[in-house]
């Protein structure tokens, strides 16, 4: 049922959909500078979606309060899955092992390694989600990096089994996805749909964003099975919008529209609306362009203020986790346009901020990314946190 994957075929010749267009490499990483500080206001004339009629806009500012420290004590962690009881697991990108914890106790218990996670560089174990039948079938999907390029598959979680012994072997679903030791992409969610969307980089090879017929730089939707979805902009393939250079963040809105982070190269970080086979114009734009071929951002930031990673959608805004920047970013939004410049949140306090999931109503969980090698870890860290956001 899992089938190899070929690099994508069949591409339609005809014009994707045009809509807004952007772009870049972990904080840190190579080929990142640091250029003047200031992050930009939402611009005017970027052409995504407008708001559908009856939509309005959250408060231009908004509020973040921590609540607790739900967990100390991770080791790189990347990804994390809330479990329908309430519990959280988290993804270690270089122990390749998935945890549990108690939320309410912070109490954490390791499920297992994943095998065949080769981490090296920006690879390792990096997005989990739940499989939408979990409550049957106990699947957890999960995107790393092997020996020999990135890929999905799932595990099956056995609760009943010794602790470290609980996940199944891997069944892949999806492979062929290039690797390098930077731009792995690797966020994972099922949409609102019930496909599973895949954030890839392109691996250091800036062509293969452009390339259709290549995984890299893709946003990629996917049946669970992983064939290529139902509906998807070009025929028989997986390619979902392309022109990406490291998507590393996925999350859905209120009406169901789908937003993704990116990490710019050395000027600008992107938040974008994602639009069925749209170019989002990397190598060739980073950040806004002026070429109505590529897709804008709907909010961009230097990259020292962002080099961003996980995005929730919360109390009307879009929250974006940074690493470079050290900071959770609210962008309020009135459709798929920012309504009110972003603002900045945490700046410094808990170091670098890899994911944020929504926790129910005005709640957020966030995950630090201070032990992946790029960040300066104090007694504690990694952590998983409880946030308050209005």
């Amino acid at each position: 049922m899992i089938v190899q994957r070929r690099a994508v075929s069949a591409v339609l010749a005809t014009a994707a959909l045009m809509v807004t267009a952007g772009c870049s490499a972990d904080g840190n990483g190579p080929g990142r500078t640091a250029p003047a500080s200031g992050s930009a206001a939402p611009h005017p004339s970027s052409p995504a979606a407008s708001a559908s009629p009856g939509e309005s806009a959250p408060p231009a500012k908004g509020t973040v309060k921590v609540l607790r420290t739900v967990a100390t004590g991770l080791d790189s962690p990347w990804g994390l899955a809330p479990l329908p009881d309430g519990d959280l697991l988290v993804s270690s990108r270089d122990q390749g092992t998935i945890t549990r914890v108690d939320p309410e106790t912070g109490t954490k218990t390791e499920l297992g390694e994943v095998s065949g996670v080769a981490a090296a560089g920006e690879g390792g174990l990096l997005g989990i989600a739940l499989s939408p039948d979990y409550a049957s079938d106990h699947m957890i999907y999960a995107y790393f990096t092997s020996a020999s390029d990135n890929r999905i598959a799932r595990v099956l979680y056995d609760d009943k089994r010794p602790e470290g012994e609980q996940l199944g072997a891997p069944d892949t679903v999806f492979k062929g996805i290039p690797k390098g030791i930077i731009h792995n992409g690797g966020r994972i969610a099922f949409g609102p749909d019930r496909m599973l969307y895949a954030g890839t980089g392109e691996s250091g090879e800036r062509g293969l964003a452009q390339d259709k017929e290549s995984l890299g730089g893709k946003i990629l939707r996917l049946t669970p099975e992983g064939e290529p979805a139902p509906g998807n902009p070009f025929p028989d393939s997986p390619v979902y919008s392309y022109g990406h250079r490291n998507v590393q963040g996925l999350a859905w809105d209120d009406r169901q529209r789908l937003f993704a982070s990116e990490f710019g190269q050395d000027t600008w970080d992107e938040l974008n609306a994602i639009k069925p086979g749209g170019d989002y114009g990397w190598p060739d734009a980073e950040g806004r362009s002026g070429n109505p071929a590529y897709v804008n951002p709907v909010a961009q930031w230097h990259t020292d203020e962002a080099s961003p990673s996980g995005v929730a959608w919360a109390k009307g805004s879009m929250w974006m986790a940074g690493l470079k920047g050290q900071r959770l970013w609210r962008i309020p939004l009135k459709g798929t346009r920012a309504s009110a410049a972003p603002q900045a949140f945490l700046r410094g306090e808990y170091g670098r901020l890899r994911t944020v999931v929504p926790a129910g109503g005005d709640r957020l969980w966030v995950v630090t990314s201070n032990t992946d090698g790029r960040g300066e870890p104090k007694n504690g860290d990694d952590r998983i946190l409880e946030l308050r956001v209005s």
